[in-house]
């Protein structure tokens, strides 16, 4: 157990199913689960850094490292994808005692924990969701592009920077070297990458089904930056139509990290959501 870089936060390693698990935690009261986004280069703390400070003023915050990110075992499964992740993710919130609790979610993170709450069995114990762009489709343009094809340079770090957010002065070399460096812990490339490897022989990748939103039972926020060069345009208002008690809040000027970007809006929407559900 060791303070971490996030304000008021404490870094844990936890043992689960023999894998390390690395997790934030701060604050006390009511719990929520913090899922972060799946660039490379991302993690709890980066994703989180922002959010954790003001969140934990009313609550008891958990933010882990995804399997294969940040400072969690670098494993994937290349028969189960996605579905190891909500599985080792799920098993953590065994370990840790949580039960029914809101889970706060980006871009991957959000898309993973709207998929499981459609599913027939989800793994998450999620109460509420907050998805933050995520969920439904994503654009197909070149900053799409910027986001999968990583050579580990930090010129194609740049661009994913640039591709995440609508302000450029984010795209600065301090910030980008810190999201090159954590896309450069051992094993991080090669986990964020191995989704899309596939036998020459199998031709390109298939499509996966599409999770039937239409099951989710829980209250839910989607939060989506106006500016969001991911996601195609008027996804959230498609979504909210598939949902059912779904609540859409768009940030004026933000990109597909506005809780980042702008948390002097994202922050209070969120916590007014959680205090309501």
């Amino acid at each position: 157990m060791i303070s971490g870089p996030v304000h008021g936060a404490i870094r844990h390693d936890l043992e689960v199913d023999g894998l390390i698990t690395s997790y934030l935690e701060a604050g006390t009261g009511p719990m929520v689960l913090l899922l972060h986004s799946g660039e490379y280069g991302a993690s709890a703390e980066l994703s989180w850094e922002y959010t954790i400070p003001v969140l934990s003023r009313r609550y008891h915050v958990i933010a882990p490292d995804w399997l294969g990110y940040g400072w969690t075992a670098k494993v994937h499964d290349f028969e189960r994808g996605t579905g190891r992740l909500l599985s080792h993710m799920g098993r953590l919130c065994q370990e840790l005692g949580l039960d029914r609790v809101p889970v706060v979610a980006s871009s991957l993170g959000a898309s993973l924990a709207l998929a499981d709450a459609s599913s027939v069995r989800p793994r998450l114990p999620a109460s509420s969701i907050v998805a933050i762009c995520g969920g439904g489709e994503i654009a197909r343009n070149k900053h799409v592009d910027a986001l999968f094809d990583y050579d580990g340079s930090v010129g194609a770090m740049r661009r994913i920077v640039e591709a995440l957010f609508e302000d450029p002065s984010w795209a600065d070399e301090s910030y980008i070297q810190r999201r090159h460096e954590q896309s450069m812990i051992p094993g991080a490339w090669e986990c964020v990458s191995a989704p899309r490897f596939r036998p020459p022989a199998l031709g390109a990748v298939t499509s996966r089904p599409k999770p039937a939103y239409e099951n989710i039972s829980v209250p839910t926020l989607l939060i989506a930056g106006d500016r969001d060069k991911i996601k195609p345009s008027g996804w959230a208002n498609d979504l909210q139509a598939r949902i059912p008690s779904c609540e859409v809040f768009v940030v004026l000027g933000a990109g597909h990290l506005p809780h980042i970007e702008d948390p002097e809006t994202v922050h209070p929407a969120i916590l007014d959501f959680l205090d309501k559900h």
